[in-house]
């Protein structure tokens, strides 16, 4: 038996913290800048606190290392005494100390209990089952993993927050996947009956099958997949992966089992310092019972953690309950809970958005008199989630319209601003950080961003508070007359223009030579593909070579547009539209070959809808055979530019407006930019093409062109400014290059041209000084820089197919060419007869869903 820690400094208090999730590792935080405690950690993992908030990001690629919350090296830097494997099996509270499970002991004078809590199994007959398993540590991860790659259906029992995280983490592995829950809807918790059942729908158009009320029997042996679940209403569902995520139990065991009180149905009992019975025992996170309640998120685990860590330190804060709102994206759809969700506070007043075309649904609770905000809920747009939990949290009165709040006019809808919130207002809920203790962060010296949440650590929890905390330092670093820095991340203390002059002035080729030279850290989902997109626009090398492969988005890493059931689309490009009948023919056999649903875009060219990843090479290699070349529709870049037929053939045409489109498009069809970048060209002041809502229009006259900018028909459109008039070609052309390579240069990332226009200081009159004028001496080094852009110009698609190496991207196994055909798609050809099809629109039956299966053995999903 080992006395490791009877013999700690007696001049040191000695804490003994059991467990080290994020709840206790952020208790040993609390002790880093005071020397008169002896921390020891005992871990039951074999390794360090982790970021479970993200865990599912394991399944897209981070490591546990990435995942890691702190390291050995930090621990010992800090003076933490800690121990893996140690998993503590008694409590000896009369000689205060704890003995772990390979015999070692531990003395305390503070004992605290982080244990967390575990998955919640059902007791169904069959739950033990190999391939049942469950979603919690990273092991189980690992787990999770290994069964996946030998099945091709996985199951998620529970379809609460947490059951919506783990079907994530199905469908990232490549599984058909289905959620089952036994209540009527999705999220019960957290959403009202409306916001379940369009969370569901947005569930379902992503391709993850849902089955509410439905109450497993048994599981037993399948006959297509491993296991079949049998419910209670007689429906079955075959499966090869049972994934159990129906909630969470305190993990209290310790404490029942060593004499400290216990609520009725779990949870070891903790006072408002988070003591337990015993006054020297303390209890946080989620195997804490405070008031009857167990708090099932990290935030007041943190809180917790803070003022049990400032009692053993003489303060005299005290936990008096935490906001249980949450803002999350479940497999990219947002959704947003705020306090009373279901409007059960009496005389409650509900008022609601719904919006059945973009699928979002608002709902705001009100106070009787109005005044107050209960609680919201929304789904498909969280964009208001900020502004509504400061009006709930902090009882900040509602204008008179309380629905102003959630309608889609920007225009009615009031702002509040960062002076309207007290200094008590919570910015990051996560870690309890006020507006105050920003306030006092720049009081104290922080200067910007990054030493703001170095002082607090405020956004360093899950992160839904970056764009407030921003704002609030922002607002504050302006009052003090400090500059208020623009960088793009916490990896780069520059803004994306200046990113941009460094990578060109210093001819940086790679993210990670930028990132050795002028930034720190691994990077992140901001900057990454920002980088990406500027090297694109400064170099136009391969977007898939292995220096530019990790900065890309899904859609580039596959060069088309994953669609919602996991597809893809290909759009061969079709210059102004025009296309000729052998490239018409090729289309329409590679349509069929592959039953691919063809569509006419309003941007005049033929997307085709429904190859898998694996037939995309086939289909391109067909494409490029017969003349065409990728259209880009997956890049941030030139997607279309729209013509009429011009002079050409239209009898009231005055300029030839197919010729200057086709010429336009063959152009700036490699540029990436910023955001999409789309243009029109009109043969005439009658406007066929729709060019004053494009980003760049054209539009003919008697005496040539006149250009119009920055339009855009998105979901703000903005009619474009008219910027020169009359232009001959040349000069049309020559303004163009200005006007795009600047925007390219000084826009922020993902800033469309409308947006940048309208922030440019100086605005429409400033731009046509420096692309007409020549305001800042540099139209010639714009020109020669589009110049070498167009002259750098390949088709990414022939590229690819004529490398072995990257075509093995596209297999659907990493072992084996085979691929798999058990996939759902829609066939819109053979199903429909021509005459029924406006019928069928109008009851909503147009689409026959065809499920073929064909199952493959010993196959590892890539």
């Amino acid at each position: 038996m080992s006395l490791h820690a009877l013999s700690q400094p007696a001049d040191k208090q000695r804490i003994v913290v059991v467990g080290n999730g994020m709840v206790g590792h952020h208790f040993v935080e609390q002790f880093t800048e005071n020397d008169n405690y002896q921390l020891t950690v005992l871990s039951a993992e074999p390794r360090l606190a982790y970021d479970r908030v993200h865990l599912s990001e394991y399944f897209t690629g981070k490591t546990a290392d990435d995942l890691a919350l702190t390291t050995p090296e930090q621990y010992q830097k800090l003076g933490v005494d800690f121990h893996l494997d140690a998993k503590v099996v008694e409590i000896d509270k009369s000689a205060k100390t704890v003995r772990t499970a390979q015999g070692q002991i531990f003395a305390y004078d503070k004992l605290v209990l982080a244990t967390g809590s575990y998955p919640f199994v059902p007791p169904i007959p069959g739950k033990e089952r190999e391939h049942c398993l469950v979603y919690r540590t990273i092991d189980d991860l690992k787990q999770i993993q290994a069964s996946a790659n030998q099945g091709k259906v996985g199951v998620v029992v529970g379809g609460g927050l947490l059951g919506l995280e783990a079907a994530n983490a199905l469908k990232e592995l490549g599984l058909d996947t289905h959620v089952v829950e036994f209540a009527p809807q999705l999220m019960g918790v957290q959403l009202d009956q409306l916001g379940g059942q369009l969370l569901r729908k947005k569930i379902e158009d992503l391709g993850v099958s849902v089955h509410t009320e439905k109450a497993t029997q048994q599981i037993v042996d399948g006959e297509q997949c491993v296991h079949r679940m049998e419910f209670a209403d007689g429906s079955y569902l075959e499966t090869d992966l049972i994934l159990f995520s129906a909630g969470i139990r305190p993990y209290d065991n310790l404490a029942r089992e060593f004499e400290l009180t216990i609520g009725e149905r779990g949870g070891i009992v903790v006072n408002n310092q988070c003591q337990t019975s015993d006054e020297h025992i303390y209890a946080i996170g989620e195997c804490a019972l405070w008031n009857n309640f167990i708090f099932g998120l990290v935030a007041p685990g943190y809180a917790m953690a803070k003022v049990a860590a400032g009692h053993i330190q003489g303060e005299t804060e005290s936990f008096t309950g935490a906001d249980m709102s949450t803002k999350l994206k479940l497999m990219g759809v947002e959704v947003g809970s705020i306090g009373d969700a279901h409007a059960k506070t009496a005389g409650a007043q509900c008022f609601t958005y719904q919006n059945d075309r973009d699928v979002i649904y608002k709902k705001i609770v009100v106070s009787q008199d109005g005044k107050n905000l209960l609680g919201a809920v929304l789904v498909g747009d969280t964009s208001e989630y900020d502004t509504l939990l400061q009006y709930a949290l902090n009882g900040i009165e509602l204008p008179e319209n309380p629905d102003s709040l959630i309608l889609p006019s920007s225009n009615e809808k009031p702002s509040l601003g960062v002076d309207a919130l007290p200094d008590s207002a919570t910015i990051c809920s996560c870690l309890n950080v006020t507006k105050g203790d920003i306030v006092g962060a720049v009081d104290a010296g922080a200067t910007d961003i990054a030493s703001v949440k170095a002082v607090t650590k405020a956004s360093t929890g899950c992160g839904g508070c970056a764009a407030l905390l921003k704002n609030v330092a922002e607002h504050e670093f302006a009052k003090r007359g400090l500059e208020v820095k623009k960088d793009i991340c916490s990896h780069f203390a520059y803004s994306r223009t200046e990113l941009f002059h460094i990578i060109k002035a210093e001819k940086i080729r790679n993210f990670d030579t930028l990132l050795e030279k002028h930034g720190q850290g691994m990077g992140c989902e901001i900057c990454k593909p920002a980088v990406g997109s500027i090297l694109a626009s400064i170099w136009n090398d391969y977007i898939l070579k292995s220096d530019h492969l990790p900065l890309q988005d899904t859609n580039d890493i596959y060069l088309g547009n994953m669609q919602k059931d996991g597809t893809y689309s290909i759009v061969p490009r079709m210059p102004g539209g025009e296309v000729t009948p052998d490239k018409l023919i090729a289309i329409g056999e590679i349509a069929k070959e592959y039953n691919l649903y063809t569509k006419v875009t309003g941007g005049q060219r033929i997307d085709l809808f429904g190859a898998r990843v694996d037939q995309l090479p086939d289909i391109w290699e067909k494409l490029i055979a017969a003349g065409m070349e990728t259209g880009h529709a997956y890049g941030k870049s030139l997607r279309t530019v729209k013509s009429c037929v011009g002079s050409t053939w239209c009898r009231y045409g005055v300029q030839d407006s197919m010729s200057m489109a086709i010429f336009l498009e063959n152009r700036y069809k490699g540029l990436r930019t910023p955001h999409k970048v789309k243009f029109a060209v009109s043969g005439c002041t009658r406007e066929c093409a729709e060019a004053q809502s494009k980003d760049i229009g054209v539009i003919a006259t008697e005496n040539g062109w006149n250009l119009y900018v920055s339009g855009n028909g998105g979901m703000k459109p903005r009619h474009a400014d008219l910027f020169a008039t009359d232009l001959d070609d040349a000069t049309l052309v020559k303004y163009i290059d200005r006007y795009l390579m600047f925007y390219v240069r000084m826009a922020d990332r993902l800033q469309r041209t409308s947006v940048w226009l309208e922030s440019l200081e100086g605005g429409l009159e400033y731009m046509q000084k420096v692309v007409i004028d020549d305001h800042l001496g540099i139209n010639d080094e714009l020109e020669k820089q589009m110049s070498a852009v167009v002259d750098s110009y390949q088709c990414e698609w022939k590229t690819t197919i004529n490398s072995p190496e990257q075509l093995k991207r596209f297999r659907q196994f990493v072992n084996s060419d085979k691929t798999d055909t058990s996939i759902q798609f829609v066939n819109e050809r053979e199903q429909i007869r021509p005459a029924t099809i406006t019928e069928k629109a109008a009851s909503g039956l147009l689409i026959d869903t065809v499920t073929i299966t064909d199952k493959s053995d010993e196959l590892t999903p890539a």
